[in-house]
């Protein structure tokens, strides 16, 4: 069985290599140690977040957290061809839904979209507020799947926002990938980006309209079909990225 993971932050496990030791302090510290009740001899591995993993025994459990002895430090690279989830605002949580199982799948980023028809509307305080969850989301997913690599969270764009966002990693190599029912192309035989950024947009309940289809292919994007079912939005997107996932070797 895997071993649990914990997160530190971005740069703390620097300079931590193999027979040092770590500890595991504050929040994850403390659920390790007091919510969890890991104990001397279980194994735990420590991750920054962004590549770094700490394979390690527990040595010790104190009021200041859980003492690690590292026995390995692996540094996972980034993948060439990054898979970027443009997710619909949705309501009844289906978004969220949405970016906690492309997590799970391996997305690298995930961009919150106010599409046209999107009901759910973030704006000021509530914009603030939805994005930390989505944060939250995707952290505690990553932590599930024993991933040492958590997704990026990106602000949310509108629709003329989405439509730069393409054109500019169309122009530097990448993809951008449309899900609409109506399209021709599948996506298990579209081409894929050796390098850069492959987007993955996926609407809301209602669907992408025709105008914004039409601007967002204007822009680069292709439209391509998922297959022979229609989906809901909380499922398309991570359907999509287990797809590309394997064509692109990574659960080889």
């Amino acid at each position: 069985m895997s071993a649990p993971v914990f997160l530190a932050e971005p740069g703390t496990l620097d300079g931590v290599t193999e027979g040092a030791t770590y500890l595991l302090d504050g929040t994850e510290g403390r659920h390790a140690g007091v919510v969890q009740r890991r104990g001397p001899g279980e194994r735990v591995d420590v991750v920054d977040g962004a590549g770094v993993r700490l394979l390690g025994v527990v040595g010790a459990v104190s009021v200041d957290g859980v003492l690690v002895h590292v026995q390995g430090r692996v540094v996972e690279p980034a993948p060439a061809v990054a898979l970027v989830l443009v997710q619909a605002l949705a309501k009844g949580d289906r978004d969220e839904m949405a970016i906690e199982a492309a997590t799970e799948v391996g997305v690298d980023a995930v961009v919150p979209w106010q599409a046209e028809r999107s009901i759910v509307v973030w704006r000021g305080e509530r914009a603030a507020k939805s994005r930390a969850r989505w944060l939250g989301t995707v952290r505690a997913a990553a932590k599930q799947s024993r991933r040492a690599r958590v997704p990026a969270v990106e602000v949310a764009l509108d629709a003329r926002g989405l439509v730069e966002r393409v054109r500019a990693v169309v122009a530097a190599g990448g993809a951008a990938l449309v899900l609409h029912e109506d399209a021709s192309e599948p996506l298990a035989s579209a081409g894929l980006p050796e390098v850069g950024e492959c987007l993955v947009v996926v609407g809301p309940e209602g669907g992408i309209g025709e105008g914004e289809l039409g601007r967002l292919v204007e822009a680069g994007a292709r439209a391509v079909r998922l297959g022979p079912h229609v989906l809901r939005t909380s499922t398309a997107g991570p359907v999509a990225l287990a797809m590309l996932a394997e064509r692109l070797g990574r659960w080889a």
